[in-house]
């Protein structure tokens, strides 16, 4: 009896040769990668947060349960977005033993399906929470973050399918959904909030934090970074200052 050869067996029947790479730029390496620097920024604790990467058909995504500067590649779920056909029955390819998937799996796969986002991040960013949380006080606009007249806006395109990037004076709109008691409740909402700010890349929840979204990795990264911005009250109106 060859324990080695049972042992392989397995691996394939669980397609684990999906999340086991070489290349650090392979989406199994990237998402534990991207988790760590979240943590470390102070954007995800415990096992709250999350990240997904698309690539062509297979789409990686962070598990629920794992603290997010401990996560490893052998803990990447990967499901096939073609064979999706019911939301709330998917169809894995690859399921890590012992762990469940992410709540945040129908929002990501709301930015993978309706903007060909390459990659989609949730982070609990204080910044985030913070800046919905001043919102409330306006007697109006309490569902839309904007700001124009900053540099960091310069990082985000000018909408799906447009050309070229925002500028200086242009004006970034972030729309904010409110909070449910359970993650994978938001989905409408967000594709709602998606669907009203076409231009979007990025929905803020109301005491909970943020999901944005790229057309590659990097983008994706970019606007999260980008987005992290302490608030601070002045004159009863919300004022955004960079870190």
């Amino acid at each position: 009896f060859n324990c080695s050869n049972l042992d392989s067996s397995k691996m394939r029947e669980n397609n684990d040769h999906l999340v086991h790479s070489n290349d650090f730029e392979h989406p199994a390496n990237l998402i534990p990668e991207l988790c760590r620097k979240f943590w470390n920024l102070g954007w995800v604790t415990g096992t709250g947060g999350g990240a997904s990467i698309r690539k062509d058909d297979l789409v990686y995504l962070a598990p629920s349960g794992v603290q997010k500067e401990l996560m490893q590649p052998e803990n990447i779920y990967v499901l096939e977005m073609s064979k999706q056909l019911d939301p709330k029955k998917r169809i894995y390819l690859r399921s890590p033993p012992n762990l469940k998937p992410s709540q945040c799996t129908p929002l990501f796969m709301a930015a993978f399906k309706k903007r060909n986002a390459g990659c989609c991040i949730h982070t609990h960013s204080q910044w985030a929470v913070l800046i919905t949380l001043l919102l409330e006080r306006r007697s109006e606009n309490k569902k839309v973050f904007e700001i124009n007249n900053i540099e960091q806006i310069k990082a985000f395109g000018r909408g799906w399918k447009k050309e070229g990037s925002m500028g200086y004076h242009d004006t970034l709109r972030v729309p904010v959904i409110e909070n449910t008691p359970f993650e994978e409740d938001l989905t409408d909402y967000l594709e709602s909030a998606m669907d009203a700010f076409p231009d979007t890349y990025a929905v803020l929840v109301r005491r909970h934090g943020l999901y944005v979204w790229g057309d590659t990795v990097s983008k994706a990264k970019q606007h999260a970074e980008r987005l992290s911005l302490p608030a601070c009250s002045r004159d009863g109106k919300t004022s955004i200052a960079m870190a």
